[in-house]
């Protein structure tokens, strides 16, 4: 049994050295690999299968039955090596027959053999291959096993590419096609931009994947090091925003991903198994991407993304292959185009000529789009196959509120496109006009319009909107962004810091919202494999269990409003009892802290989030103790329909003007104005004109939303009937149509409501 992973493949790779120098050809070259590996890791069968016109061949064989090469093919996802083809990922089984995937080759006479590991041979970033392993006994192969199984793989694929044994597929240089395409996308930062297209990295291709010195590669490496940390201390210096430095902290965050010693030490030892420095920092950046798809829960996908983009960095450093397009020069407004970027290659570009931002992967919850976002400039993401749709120099049209990528537009497509930018412009500048306007119906009924928020820099929305308030502040956000649990101070400095700028307007802060699918990295005891993390252990039931965590906000914010109002709510609330939790634990902290002789708030009042359709029912219960109640729309949904509102397939068929929601929203609306409850909502549907319309209709006259639906929203209000809207959707309601949005719309636009 190998005594380690370092040891193992450089026993392996030192004899490959050889088998690779020789003059023999590649056929002679891979029988002797598999024996090799065979003999080093003691196992009966190795066995290398190769991608060749779409089929994955038996290439070479130790163990298996000799007449099968050449022999046996699988297609992409047929058989064990098929799926590990296609998936991209590591298979090790005691008993091969037991999984479902499982072909049984009769050629190979493998029937004998019980245990089986195979993990893919991959080259710029696709498996054109599959080394695997087998065994008589049953049993699962060590990890150091795996870990030297994947090495060689990886040496192989330098091998067998020079051998011309593989499909050269991958990207191409240029588009299949020069006509105009539209591409759909993700929002991550709103916006409209033109500008050409610029790929932010050309692909490294790495050479020379075993070390002839292993102490020079090492030297290579601890160079290497040494001067991207120099880069990134000099971008975090130098980066520059506007008012509050939320974004500062993500930049200290990814610092702290630069001078993480268990990078570096992972990266050593790739070296230590004997490969070069490029090739070792490719490996451990295979391991973070295999990592990466393992992940569920996206915020930590974003972590390991930041560790991409330095592995990315280091790579181009290590070998001399310096030249992104930031290092070049913008020389024209641009549409940076990149798989991910991290926050550092970002600010590396020059913000006069940068106009936009497309990115193949990337989050609302990714650090580059934090730091976008406080740049000013719109992102789409989860854009696909970019490089077969899209040529370095074509003129792109960027339209993120339509989540909607033009390339090389016809002169009709652009002048559309000019026109809706000017267009959006006017009502932008209409918008704002309304800044100081109250949102007042035409028969004198007053809504409140409040925005969410969750860094400083949104708090400034306040002014630019005329909102009324912040209706809702996620505190977890400054939790996401860190590497560590934020100390109580660090807490206390944001809430007052947001009190400050939101002078006399009212701040609801919502407890941490953070568990289930927003797992964070130091709370490790957090079950992450939960099935259903969005109704997990999450929220409110977390913070209950994890009670330090609590107090230590609950006394962050009680000191930061000393001698304010002090409004907090308490998120995913389910039952009664659990609000009762809440407040109790904030009231013990006040008496501790006014006991210390703190200043404490001049008045708190508490608040609930109704998500959870359980709490409907408990309304008696709860009402009577709440200052505030607040509609989660967004979680409420998926709930009341059990759809994901994250699965694509779910995300448009359950519609908030339903029949459901409306008679749910109205059966809570009704006993809340009884007890004199203030109710609003603060889900993405009062953000929405027709929706908020609707929600107005119901009784309920409180929306927080987002700060770009300020405007709209108000100009919608100020169109509007209230005493005649509610009426109407009083009738609906009774008898509701089989198309409420029509319905709806057809109302609007009969009396002249603004939808726009």
């Amino acid at each position: 049994m190998p005594v380690s992973a370092a040891r193992s493949a450089r026993e392996i790779l030192v004899n490959l050295h050889d088998v690779m120098a020789a003059r023999s050809n590649a056929q002679a070259k891979l029988n002797s690999v598999v024996e090799i590996i065979g003999e080093a890791l003691d196992s009966e069968v190795c066995s290398i299968y190769l991608l060749r016109e779409g089929v994955l061949e038996l290439y070479a064989t130790r163990g298996l039955d000799p007449q099968a090469v050449h022999v046996t093919k699988l297609a992409l996802g047929e058989g064990l090596v098929g799926t590990i083809a296609a998936n991209g990922e590591v298979l090790n089984l005691d008993e091969a027959a037991s999984h479902p995937d499982f072909a049984y080759k009769p050629e190979t006479g493998e029937d004998r053999f019980h245990s089986f590991a195979g993990v893919p041979i991959i080259r710029r970033e696709r498996a054109v291959g599959v080394l695997a392993v087998q065994h008589a006994d049953p049993r699962r192969y060590e990890d150091v096993e795996i870990e030297a199984l994947q090495t060689v793989a990886m040496v192989l694929s330098e091998l067998i590419a020079n051998a011309g044994l593989i499909d050269q597929g991958g990207p191409k240089d240029r588009p299949q096609s020069t006509a105009p395409t539209r591409i759909a996308g993700q929002k991550l930062v709103d916006g409209m931009a033109a500008g050409c297209a610029v790929f932010h990295q050309p692909r490294i291709h790495i050479e020379h994947t075993v070390a002839e010195d292993t102490e020079a590669e090492r030297h290579r490496v601890y160079a290497a090091f040494d001067k991207m940390r120099e880069q990134i201390d000099r971008i975090a210096r130098e980066a520059e925003f506007g008012v509050g430095d939320e974004h500062q902290e993500v930049i200290q965050t990814y610092k702290m991903f630069a001078y993480d010693e268990g990078w570096s030490r992972r990266i050593n030892e790739a070296i230590d198994s004997g490969l070069t420095a490029e090739a070792a920092i490719e490996r451990v950046q295979q391991r973070t991407r295999q990592r990466m798809r393992e992940i569920d829960d996206p915020l930590l996908a974003d972590r390991m993304h930041d560790l991409e983009d330095l592995s990315n960095r280091l790579l181009r450093i290590v070998s001399g292959q310096m030249g992104t397009a930031a290092q070049l020069g913008l020389r024209q407004d641009t549409i940076l185009i990149a798989r991910n970027l991290g926050p550092a290659e970002l600010l590396e570009y020059d913000r006069r000529r940068l106009k936009g931002v497309v990115l193949e992967e990337g989050s609302l919850t990714a650090h580059v789009t934090i730091v976008a976002r406080a740049m000013g400039v719109p992102v789409l993401g989860r854009v696909r196959d970019v490089r077969r749709l899209i040529a370095e120099g074509d003129l792109l049209l960027l339209d993120v509120t339509e989540a909607t990528l033009t390339v090389r537009p016809s002169a009709a497509m652009e002048e559309a496109f000019d026109a809706k930018l000017i267009a959006r412009q006017k009502r932008k500048a209409a918008y704002a006009a309304l800044r100081d306007v109250a949102p007042e119906t035409k028969d004198g009924h007053r809504v409140t319009v409040m925005v969410n928020a969750g860094l400083r820099d949104d708090v400034a929305a306040l002014d630019v909107t005329g909102a009324d308030g912040i209706g809702l502040f996620r505190t977890e956000f400054q939790f996401l962004v860190s590497a560590t649990l934020p100390q109580r101070e660090r807490q206390q400095r944001l809430y007052r810091e947001v009190l400050d700028a939101a002078g006399p307007r009212p701040v609801i802060f919502r407890t941490v919202d953070i568990g289930g699918d927003k797992a964070l990295p130091y709370l490790t005891s957090v079950d992450a494999d939960e099935e259903n993390p969005a109704m997990g252990w999450r929220a409110l039931r977390l913070a209950l269990e994890r009670d330090g965590l609590m107090k230590a906000q609950a006394r962050a914010l009680l000191e930061a409003a000393a001698g304010r109002t002090l409004n907090v709510m308490f998120p995913m609330v389910s039952e009664a009892w659990e609000f009762d939790q809440a407040r109790d634990l904030f009231e013990a902290q006040r008496a501790f802290l006014s006991g210390r002789g703190k200043r404490m708030p001049l008045e708190i009042r508490y608040g609930a989030m109704l998500e959870v359709p359980a709490l409907a029912y408990q309304l008696d219960l709860l009402l009577p103790k709440v200052d505030f109640l607040s509609i989660g729309t967004n979680d409420l949904t998926q709930f009341l329909f059990a759809a994901d509102r994250a699965n694509p397939k779910l995300a448009e068929r359950y519609d908030w003007l339903s029949p459901s929601i409306l008679r749910f929203l109205k059966a809570v609306a009704e006993p809340a104005r009884a007890a004199g409850v203030p109710l609003g909502v603060c889900g993405e549907m009062g953000g929405r004109p027709l929706e908020a319309m609707a929600l107005i209709g119901l009784g309920i006259d409180r929306l927080s939303i987002t700060p770009a639906a300020v405007g709209p929203i108000k100009a919608m209000i100020r169109s509007l009937d209230h005493d005649a809207l509610v009426g109407f959707v009083g009738e609906l309601l009774v008898h509701p149509p089989a198309d409420m949005r029509g319905a709806l719309a057809g109302w609007a636009a009969a009396h002249g409501v603004e939808l726009a």
